[in-house]
């Protein structure tokens, strides 16, 4: 039987006594003292050394132990990934508390998850065709114009919705927004995941 191993996250704006509660309930569960990771960050930072060093002690047969579900994902797509990953590793997941508590390790547990999985699919579709749909519709009015290398916030947002999907063709996607495969990677990762210049034009730095 493999380890459990925590981990934990709070915001400035949770205190400690989020930290405090996570902590009891994970040892509760069995989790030991020095199998817990932390992060002291917002769910939305793209770099989390603690979950990354969380995710890199786990081996096969081990369970990740997280309190609540959204403690450990960003957002859908971003826990999702992760939990696949995990699965492919043969690493198990488990949700003690919330509306969703959840264990991948049980036949229901994997179903649920695979429910969370359609949802984020149906989510990256609906973000593609209404960017797709505005794109078409400020072309038809004129609104496009200029360099055509610029990344504009309609066209990284289609980039983050397709860069994460494994049948994007990354040649054919840059042709649709009339970018260079430079440009595209300036703004938005492999993964999906927003870059420095992405985050700048979208505002969010």
């Amino acid at each position: 039987m493999g380890e459990l191993i925590g981990y934990m996250r709070v915001s400035k704006a949770d205190g400690s006594q989020v930290l405090d509660l996570q902590k009891d309930a994970l040892m509760l569960f069995g989790v030991d003292d020095q199998m817990i990771y932390e992060d002291l960050v917002s769910g939305k930072k793209d770099h989390r050394p603690g979950l990354d060093a969380c995710l890199k002690a786990l081996r096969s047969g081990d369970t990740l132990v997280v309190w609540k579900l959204d403690r450990l994902g960003r957002d859908l797509r971003h826990l999702v990934t992760t939990v696949d990953d995990l699965s492919k590793r043969g690493v198990g997941f488990r949700v003690l508390a919330g509306d969703t508590p959840l264990d991948t390790n049980t036949a229901q547990g994997k179903l649920m998850f695979g429910i969370f999985a359609s949802l984020a699919e149906f989510e990256r579709e609906l973000i593609r065709e209404r960017t797709l749909a505005g794109l078409a519709s400020a072309r038809a009015r004129g609104r496009v114009g200029g360099r055509k290398s610029s990344m504009t916030s309609a066209k990284i947002r289609l980039a983050q919705a397709s860069m994460g999907k494994p049948e994007t063709v990354v040649a054919d996607l840059c042709k649709e927004l009339a970018v260079s495969r430079q440009t595209l990677y300036r703004h938005v990762g492999p993964d999906g995941v927003l870059r420095e210049d992405g985050k700048k034009a979208l505002g969010v730095l």
